[in-house]
């Protein structure tokens, strides 16, 4: 089966592009380079021990996309990565934002659709939930209110994937929501390596860790959890990419939404000292003022995705933070 990746370069897309070929998928990737680098490909090669299909192309631009489901005539289905995804660059730019991800999303349905092909699964985020009061996030909770541009894009995209089934309900959709994935392959190659200053923790850890940025903000020890500081879900990237190929795999007539998270919440507090345990290194860190907007605590339900998907998370947080900093140290 010959499955299109879009944003097949970057972090997660990467990742999921090993696990689609070892599981022994014909993938072809479509990439514009913004978020990722193009030595990404000899990475997956080497790793995988087979060729990879690969296409520069912006999904904004309609005739380059229709020119690959032109050429790879026998596409079965796409898993649909690619957009902009940094959150604090999409509050100083939600107009780049908007147009990107969503006209890169509609032109990917229109051409899909010209060819016939109807399967997609399509890489959501926790964001959309917003926040619905409670910590532990269950499917059914529906969109809330969304407190970044990027994260209404998601939310957006849902609802034309919504839309688009309720109007054709030949198309088979998955939707993923993400919480926080985190790690890296084990193998050391390939892993999370954001432009500029991370946004994320675990990124801006490792920056720390090896020296290029100088101190870590931990924003707020008062929060009522069990140490003060914020507690998230955090997936180990290989654990999230499997999800994908279950997602494939068990991919029925229909529309499905799954939450991809551990189900376990870890706070910020509790990574940092486990990221210096076990990889015997210093982060230097300082507690400042809370952030507004951020919330004390969520974590994924995830209960959904083990009995339709048959799909949960294998790593610990530990093999997340081993596989980080190895990845970190080959790459420095």
């Amino acid at each position: 089966m010959k499955i299109l990746v879009t944003g097949g370069l970057g972090f997660i897309g990467s990742h999921t592009v090993v696990e689609l070929v070892n599981t022994n998928y014909d993938v072809v990737i479509a990439d514009n380079l913004y978020n990722s680098k193009e030595n990404v490909l000899e990475k997956l090669e080497k790793i995988t021990g087979k060729k990879i299909k690969f296409y520069k192309c912006d999904l904004t631009n309609k005739d380059e996309l229709d020119k690959i489901f032109v050429e790879e005539k026998d596409i079965d289905s796409v898993i649909h990565f690619a957009g902009y995804k940094a959150v604090g660059e999409s509050v100083k730019k939600p107009i780049m934002y908007y147009s990107n991800n969503l006209i890169s999303t509609t032109n990917l349905l229109e051409v899909m659709g010209a060819h016939n092909v109807k399967k997609i699964v399509f890489s959501s985020s926790a964001t959309v939930y917003g926040d619905p009061g409670v910590p532990k996030y269950k499917e059914e909770f529906g969109r809330g209110e969304t407190t970044s541009p990027y994260g209404t894009t998601k939310a957006m995209i849902e609802k034309i994937l919504e839309d688009l089934y309720f109007s054709d309900n030949s198309w088979n959709i998955t939707i993923l929501r993400y919480f926080n994935p985190v790690g890296a392959h084990e193998s050391g190659l390939i892993g999370e390596e954001p432009n500029g200053i991370p946004n994320n923790l675990m990124p801006y850890i490792m920056k720390v860790a090896s020296g290029k940025l100088e101190q870590l903000s931990i924003f707020g020890n008062d929060y009522p959890t069990p140490d003060g500081t914020g507690v998230r879900d955090y997936i180990h990237v290989v654990d999230l990419s499997k999800g994908h190929v279950k997602a494939l795999e068990k991919m029925k007539d229909g529309l499905k939404i799954y939450n991809l998270g551990s189900g376990k919440g870890v706070s910020v507090l509790e990574l940092v000292n486990t990221f210096q345990k076990v990889n015997d290194v210093k982060v230097n860190y300082k507690i400042v003022d809370r952030r507004a907007g951020d919330l004390a605590e969520y974590y994924a339900d995830p209960s959904k995705a083990l009995e339709e998907l048959g799909w949960k998370t294998e790593k610990t947080l530990e093999d997340i933070c081993r596989d980080a900093w190895n990845y970190e140290k080959n790459n420095m």
